[in-house]
């Protein structure tokens, strides 16, 4: 298969050609040669290449921890200015647009609600639609495949940098596809225009379209980071480790004082699909409890299409609130830039899982409203933008 950054040339807008183009990029911004869209499109004929942007982690990955800003610079290799999306400013000022008669966009997502490309993407059509320049996206595969959703949809009440508009957790749909619903939902007057993947299909996994995994962002290392991320970014929301600083982030999780042998039996007692926890005992290198050895569990996905990431995520927050009551805690804010909600209030998009966890509601209960949730606004609203 291609994405969209392989097929630019033949599929350019014709009005756009000779335009001047700021670009939207980060490290996975790259061809099925590895060539990086920043030296493709600087080569190209059909545009002029006049300024680059990055968001969280950078345009060439320059931050390794999460929630760290990074400054504006000069690219070295082609002299352009690149600026920063993920610092005093998330949304793209009216002088960073000034030489730029179209956006193009072109990031590769992970299929999680709360990886915040997709956000800073939003950002950029907004700025786009109050200055009356076209976007372009060059569309990419979801890695896990686009047939499955799964998790709450997020309440606008509780709307952030990890989900500013309603979508599922696992939201099963490509960046292309999530651009189209922002337009005509939000942004109807938006000069949009998409240059699809070619060859890929909604049951396809990232590992199945041979195409080049690159970190999309430090810690997402591999397809199985990004395959668990839908539950186990939920962590990010308490203080246990998600495993940051490890060499296998997002698929061990654990704290100090928590006991490896009991919390995988007392998560075997779930009986969820497609999954299997393997006691450990791990040290972080950064982040929380870096230098002091925690026990916890490895995720061991044995059916990814069985496996219900963010159900398991749920679990796992259940199961440590249930034997550790009085170690286990949620985070305080801030985190993404919000200051007075709970974090994984806005991670969850909603206060009802936390409140659930707290009351010891049974973990199919909380599954069935999240389901009906989920299934219909892939009726009312997804269906409609789903372009494969």
């Amino acid at each position: 298969m291609k994405s969209g950054l392989d097929i630019f040339e033949r599929n350019w807008p014709k009005k756009l050609r000779g335009a001047r183009a700021g670009l939207l990029v980060h490290p996975a911004s790259v061809n099925k040669k590895l060539d990086h869209a920043v030296d493709s499109l600087y080569r190209s004929k059909k545009l002029h290449l006049k300024a680059l942007f990055g968001p969280q982690h950078g345009i060439r990955g320059e931050t390794q921890d999460n929630m760290i800003e990074w400054k504006g610079f000069k690219d070295r290799k082609t002299g352009l200015p690149a600026h920063s999306l993920y610092s005093s400013t998330r949304k793209p000022e009216p002088q960073m647009l000034k030489d730029v008669d179209v956006m193009i966009i072109d990031m590769q997502d992970v299929g999680s609600r709360y990886y915040t490309f997709i956000w800073t993407m939003e950002l950029c059509m907004q700025a786009c639609h109050e200055t009356g320049k076209p976007v372009v996206i060059f569309d990419r595969p979801n890695p896990l495949g686009g047939k499955l959703a799964e998790g709450p949809v997020l309440d606008m009440s509780y709307a952030s940098f990890v989900g500013q508009r309603p979508l599922p957790v696992r939201h099963g749909m490509t960046i292309g596809e999530i651009g189209q619903y922002l337009r005509d939902e939000f942004y109807a007057e938006l000069d949009l225009h998409i240059i699809p993947a070619e060859g890929w299909s909604r049951n396809m996994w990232f590992d199945e379209t041979a195409l080049p995994w690159v970190m999309p962002s430090p810690n997402m290392p591999t397809l199985d980071t990004a395959i668990v991320y839908p539950g186990m970014c939920l962590l990010e929301g308490t203080n246990v480790s998600e495993g940051r600083g490890t060499t296998r982030p997002f698929e061990i999780f654990g704290a100090p004082f928590v006991e490896p042998e009991r919390l995988a039996a007392y998560l075997g007692e779930f009986s969820l699909p497609g999954v299997l926890f393997r006691p450990v005992f791990f040290e972080p290198t950064f982040q929380k409890y870096a230098g002091k050895l925690c026990g916890g569990a490895q995720i061991h996905v044995t059916s990814r299409n069985r496996f219900r990431p963010f159900k398991t995520g749920v679990a796992i927050l259940k199961a440590l609130r249930a034997l550790y009551p009085e170690k286990f805690k949620w985070k305080r804010p801030p985190y993404e830039y919000e200051t007075i909600k709970m974090p994984i209030d806005i991670l969850a998009g909603t206060d009802r899982v936390r409140k659930a966890i707290e009351s010891a509601a049974p973990l199919e209960h909380m599954e069935q409203w999240w389901k009906e949730e989920c299934g219909q606004f892939n009726r009312r609203v997804r269906k409609k933008y789903l372009m494969y």
